[in-house]
């Protein structure tokens, strides 16, 4: 290469070095650091798709979940005679305490039961099936509800008892209906704005019998 060539190189390293030395030399900016790769915004543009299908439909998801039931009226209704039993259960065994107010107080007792059910009650005769009044008590029901518990005895020291709570608004009206707890069973039914169980240590058939008579004397 002559010198005139060497010249002519050393000129247009000297004009390309002026020209491009200033972009070369600046900074790199800061968004070239922060820029993501494609495949992170194509992912995130995703996520956000499916973000919103799912706040788009749990509109629909929450008006469509059912709502907690409620009780039906069948099983409030079934519930009746085990609150019976298990009341039967506790005070039938008393031996010195098994009623608040006794039969000697019995117009008091049904005034006192009456005001707190806030209804008329009546107390049925059993003396024809060998049951004699003992007396009776307030005992808390379903949600503190006030309950009456009228219990009898007859001549062996067995013992029965009316369980009386007003009708809960769920309950239907029921026919006869016969339900077992543990040792006591139990016939219950609800009629107007009242359920009733008569409970007692009796084969079916007896309580049966007894719980018709009951039934009929309650009839206005």
């Amino acid at each position: 290469m002559s010198q005139d060539e060497d010249a002519v190189f050393a000129e247009q390293a000297r004009l390309l070095k002026r020209q491009f030395d200033p972009v070369m030399t600046e900074p790199i900016p800061a968004r070239m650091y922060l820029r993501q790769p494609r495949w992170i915004g194509a992912t995130r543009a995703a996520i956000v798709f499916a973000a919103g299908i799912a706040v788009g439909a749990a509109p629909g998801l929450l008006r469509d979940a059912p709502a907690t039931a409620a009780p039906s009226a069948a099983a409030q209704a079934q519930a009746l005679p085990v609150r019976a039993a298990r009341a039967h259960a506790i005070y039938a065994a008393e031996v010195r305490h098994p009623v608040e107010v006794e039969a000697a107080q019995q117009d008091h007792l049904v005034k006192w039961l009456s005001k707190r059910l806030g209804t008329d009650l009546k107390v049925p005769l059993l003396t024809t099936e060998g049951f004699e009044l003992l007396g009776g008590r307030l005992l808390p029901g379903a949600d503190g509800a006030p309950v009456a518990q009228f219990m009898y005895q007859d001549g062996g020291g067995k013992r029965l008892t009316l369980y009386v709570t007003r009708r809960a608004r769920a309950e239907a009206l029921t026919a006869f209906r016969f339900a077992r707890e543990g040792n006591v069973s139990v016939f219950y039914w609800i009629d107007r704005d009242l359920g009733y169980a008569l409970s007692g240590d009796l084969e079916k058939p007896a309580l049966s019998r007894i719980a018709t008579t009951v039934y009929r004397q309650l009839e206005p």
